[in-house]
């Protein structure tokens, strides 16, 4: 009998670790996923986890130089490096789904482990979208002061999704540590 009561916060864990890992491979790595886009056509800059277009991946970066917003401050610059709490939620969500794996081949300490990490992940997450759109709402402002469009782009919504499905993945395995795990014997 499959501990069926795991499954849904299988499900939520996975699909949580899935969208940080595209989160986590954005712009300079992979330029479809930004959490802003500066400028329109050939001269869009885009920004990500570990940097912008055309830079070298690293934890932390500066802005690039925008008419006159002031963005390259100490402050902003720091909460550039913020951004690797979002690689650690995928590692998180991962774990979680692996020992929700355990849980699901009839071990209740796996589906407890997940429901464990699976808090973890979402706590790391929501304080990685919180400071996202700390960091992006603010440098978005300054350069649409500037007079040019800077607009949000999807890898902060992927981070809120990734966030409602471990919000979701907990909740489902916290409720899947009180299915049943074994067969009961039938008496004869």
């Amino acid at each position: 009998m499959v501990a069926s009561a795991a499954i849904p916060g299988l499900f939520f864990c996975f699909a949580a670790a899935v969208l940080l890992v595209f989160v986590s491979v954005s712009v300079p790595t992979w330029n479809e996923i930004s959490f802003l886009n500066v400028g329109t056509g050939a001269d869009q800059v885009r920004y990500g986890v570990f940097g912008s277009t055309g830079s070298k991946p690293s934890i932390g970066y500066n802005f690039l130089p925008v008419g006159n917003a002031d963005l390259n401050t100490s402050i902003i610059y720091n909460l550039t490096k913020t951004l690797i709490l979002h690689p650690i939620g995928a590692g998180l969500s991962g774990i979680a789904f692996l020992f929700g794996l355990c849980g699901v081949a009839y071990h209740r300490v796996g589906t407890i482990f997940m429901s464990l990490l699976a808090g973890l992940a979402m706590l790391v997450t929501l304080v990685a979208f919180v400071l996202d759109m700390v960091l992006f709402g603010i440098t978005r402002n300054r350069i649409r002061d500037a007079g040019i469009p800077a607009q949000y782009g999807n890898a902060n919504w992927l981070t809120l999704g990734a966030l409602v499905a471990l919000l979701l993945g907990f909740c489902a395995s916290a409720c899947g540590v009180f299915g049943r795990y074994r067969r009961r014997k039938e008496s004869v």
